[in-house]
């Protein structure tokens, strides 16, 4: 029995086939920008809208994606990890209203960039993965209240929790005024930094 030889992938169907991965990588990122920044925006866009904003099919987003809900559990998986990593990445040493006033610059950015997403994304991911992406700012915010307190830079008559909460009120505040035109983008890290520390200080 003569076993006839295996025939091989030309250098032409190689090359396709890595264009075609680089061209399905390029409409996967394309798909997860345009969900991010329309989800930021409206909670309950839908899944033709951001396959147009994306540049693509509602057949191409699909065959990547096989429903909204795993669209939407994608994106806020890296929504979640990219928060991560930008909270980490803050000097949190020193003073803490200079301390307080750097995580506050920082979360504002990402509160404006995610937005609504966050309300999406809490009915396609598990529980304690929400759990965590808000808990990651409080452990942080509620660690600088301690030390600012200890030093008697922080007022120390209200609850600590009520006064994480009232953070928390200011920035998705400014994310929404932003977005209404009341202030411009520009302007809202410091007047985020300024309020807070308003409110906090002894």
């Amino acid at each position: 029995m003569v076993t006839q030889p295996q025939s091989r992938p030309s250098a032409r169907e190689g090359v396709s086939d890595r264009t075609r991965r680089a061209d399905a990588r390029r409409n996967i990122e394309s798909i997860i920008a345009a969900a991010t920044r329309l989800l930021a925006v409206d909670p309950d866009v839908s899944v033709n809208e951001i396959a147009k904003a994306a540049g693509v099919g509602r057949v191409t987003l699909y065959g990547h994606f096989d429903s909204r809900a795993a669209l939407i559990a994608e994106v806020g998986e890296r929504a979640i990890a990219q928060t991560d990593t930008a909270l980490t990445k803050i000097d949190l040493g020193g003073d803490p209203q200079a301390a307080l006033g750097r995580l506050l610059e920082t979360t504002w950015h990402l509160t404006h960039r995610f937005g609504a997403l966050v309300i999406a994304a809490s009915d396609a991911l598990p529980p304690d993965a929400m759990h965590r992406a808000h808990e990651e700012l409080a452990v942080r915010v509620r660690a600088l209240l301690e030390h600012g307190r200890k030093t008697g830079e922080f007022r120390d008559d209200m609850p600590m929790e009520w006064q994480i909460s009232v953070i928390q009120a200011i920035l998705h505040g400014a994310s929404a005024a932003v977005h209404r035109g009341d202030i411009t983008a520009d302007d809202a890290p410091t007047l985020v930094r300024e309020t807070t520390l308003a409110a906090l200080s002894a």
